[in-house]
């Protein structure tokens, strides 16, 4: 699916995804990506949905929803995988100004380095950048980048996008136990994160099902010390370690949303039954779709997800 939602989002309200990337093409494969590993990382930007069909999509769905009442606060490029290795970012973003919609990209700045990269970004209204270390070792611990990449060349292109950015400029770090909360890390991550002086830092933990099962959360206690070392130099720092909410919108469609949104965001059997009420059906039809081998069940920290299987 090449739209989905809206989603409820932490960060920008009821946010209309945009899956400009088929999975999974990325240039890291995350240790804690909620929708896989990467079998081959890829660092070479090129073209994968035409930027007018990507509108069109939108477009349609938009109506969908108009139709169903529901409002959208984001049009937010989070795909299966790094939004910037499209080449028809920056086009897309243009095309969909005329729908009066602000505009988000999260990335992994990864490949921020490239003026290209930039100058497609810059046309957002909202853009989060990855962070999470500054280490090298870490950076490679975690993230698992292509080969090719270079942490230098990553922090000092999003130095120099932050100077040139007239948008929201967000960062994100992932917080995992024991790989990069070290205090010494922290102090060098908060350090990098003065320097690039984004609008708001926002501290995560994984709350859903990660690609390598073994990650572990930051424990409240040494979340809180986190929080404390980078709230003390950051003007505006957040957590994101909450449950986002059952809030999922419905086109009328319950197969539809359903295998849209889990497609790139697991729903808890709560949101699942949510979904259901809003389009007037049971868990029969959730029940099929597991059946069909459209939709799977993971267990995750005491709770029910449903993701889209993909096969």
């Amino acid at each position: 699916m090449i739209v989905f939602g809206p989603v409820p989002s932490r960060r920008l309200g009821r946010s209309l995804g945009i899956n400009n990337i088929p999975p999974k093409h990325c240039s890291y494969s995350c240790l804690y990506c909620q929708v896989g590993p990467t079998n081959a990382t890829e660092i070479r930007p090129h073209a994968f949905y035409e930027p007018e069909h990507l509108f069109d999509e939108v477009a349609k769905h938009l109506e969908k929803l108009e139709r169903c009442g529901e409002t959208v606060d984001y049009l937010t490029f989070v795909p299966d995988g790094e939004p910037t290795l499209d080449v028809g970012l920056g086009r897309a973003i243009e095309l969909l100004r005329v729908l009066d919609i602000k505009i988000a990209v999260i990335s992994n700045a990864s490949l921020i380095s490239e003026r290209q990269v930039r100058e497609h970004l810059k046309l957002a209204d909202w853009v989060s950048l990855k962070v999470d270390a500054v280490d090298r070792s870490i950076w490679q611990h975690i993230n698992r980048p292509h080969e090719e990449l270079d942490l230098e060349l990553i922090l000092s292109g999003m130095l120099i996008f932050a100077g040139e950015f007239t948008g929201t400029l967000a960062t994100e770090t992932m917080l995992l136990e024991d790989i990069n909360t070290e205090q010494d890390s922290v102090q060098r991550l908060t350090l990098f994160l003065q320097k690039l002086a984004p609008e708001i830092v926002y501290l995560a933990i994984p709350t859903r099902p990660t690609a390598d099962s073994n990650v572990r959360a930051a424990n409240p206690e040494t979340l809180t010390r986190v929080y404390q070392t980078v709230n003390e130099v950051m003007p505006r720092v957040e957590l994101l370690t909450g449950y986002e909410g059952n809030v999922f919108s419905s086109t009328g469609d319950f197969v539809e949303d359903i295998l849209a949104i889990t497609a790139v965001h697991p729903m808890r059997k709560d949101a699942v039954m949510k979904l259901l009420e809003k389009n007037h059906q049971d868990w029969r039809a959730v029940e099929v779709l597991l059946s069909q081998g459209k939709l799977q069940e993971v267990d995750y920290q005491g709770y029910s997800f449903y993701v889209r299987s993909s096969l």
